[in-house]
């Protein structure tokens, strides 16, 4: 069987809004999504909430999620929170 996979880039002034539209899509989603964080420097509460949810959805749906470029800042707010294993990060 192969693997379907998506890519979807995160825009830094919408983050929250991309979130929830790539939760949105995660119906009928391929196996795997990888989200580019590259352009993202600083996460807000809202794309915090976004992103539990997000985390959720593709528990229940069965979706693995990759975050790429992800910096340190991101990083230690998601470890905070107790995100970090809920994704998978890659380079």
């Amino acid at each position: 069987m192969s693997k379907i996979s998506a890519f979807l880039k995160i825009d830094a002034e919408h983050v929250a809004g991309d979130l929830q539209a790539a939760g949105a899509k995660l119906d009928g989603a391929p196996v795997e999504t990888t989200l580019d964080f590259s352009a993202v420097s600083r996460i807000n509460p809202k794309a915090l909430v976004a992103m539990e949810e997000l985390a959720r959805i593709a528990d229940e749906k069965n979706v693995k999620i990759g975050l790429r470029g992800v910096n340190v800042e991101i990083y230690k707010v998601l470890k905070l929170v107790k995100l970090v294993p809920r994704f998978s990060f890659l380079n």
